[in-house]
Formats: structure tokens, sequence, C-alpha cells
């Protein structure tokens, strides 16, 4: 009688377990890799890369190692957003849209500053954002 419960019991175990579902290997057409508030450059630019040599500079980054891998280089670009030097804290750049055209990828760029009315740190900072591009299509910022 204990072996038959124990087989039953196994059974419901084993039917009950979790079951893996395969994604449809669809990606997003843009995923930001980091959005930090300071680290980044004291002017404000932005700068595709494109090219495995610059790529490479991205992935000795210490917060992006290992977020980009080696096979991205060839299905992927990547955007570096630097907003400049801020005088206060609260200040945030980002992707609002990306959409992608039979030829190219218009990426509307997001730059949002403290409110007037909010208590922000005095201090300098150079917000950033790193952007992966799932296309080798040519990107338009906007």
């Amino acid at each position: 009688m204990k072996k038959i419960s124990l087989v039953l019991f196994t059974l419901i175990l084993v039917s009950c377990g979790a079951s893996s579902t395969k994604s449809s290997g669809n990606k997003p057409l843009y995923e930001v890799l980091t959005q930090q508030s300071d680290g980044g450059a004291s002017i404000r630019f932005f700068e595709i890369l494109n090219e495995e040599k610059e790529i490479a500079m991205l992935q000795n980054d210490e917060k992006l190692k290992n977020k980009i891998h080696p096979n991205d280089i060839q299905t992927s670009n990547f955007i570096v957003l630097n907003m400049g030097e801020k005088t206060s804290s609260g200040y945030r750049i980002s992707v609002e849209s990306a959409i992608e055209t039979d030829k190219n990828i218009i990426v509307t760029i997001k730059e949002t500053s403290p409110e007037f009315n909010t208590v922000a740190t005095q201090e300098i900072t150079t917000p950033y954002c790193v952007v992966k591009i799932n296309s080798k299509k040519e990107i338009i910022i906007k």
C-alpha cells in the first residue's frame, strides 16, 4: 500500500511540475542596456556604434560586459546618448520610440528635466543611456 501511495504521489508531483515555454524568437526593435544619472560625457552628443572596434569598447565597460554578446556585433547597432553636464540631479535621457522603415530606423530621443517645484540635489551630473538596436539598418536620431 505504501508503494502505491508513493508512486501516485510521485506521478502527481511530476504532472504538476513547471513546463518551459519557448519564445517566438522575435526581439524588440530596441533594448535599453543601461541608463545612468552619472558617468556620461561632459558634452551633449549622440553616437551610433556599428563597427566591431567600437562595440568592443562597450563590451569592456563594467556595466555592459554581460549585456552584449559576441553575435550582437553582426546583428545589432548601438547608440550612446549623452545629455552633457547638468548642475543638479533629476535629469534623464532615454529613447521615446523607435520606428523601423524599409531603409532605416528612426529613433526619437526624450530628455527629462527635474520638475520646477521639486527639490533636486545640487551636484554636477552627466546622464547617459546606452541602447541596443536589433537591426543593422541605418539609424536616424530625432
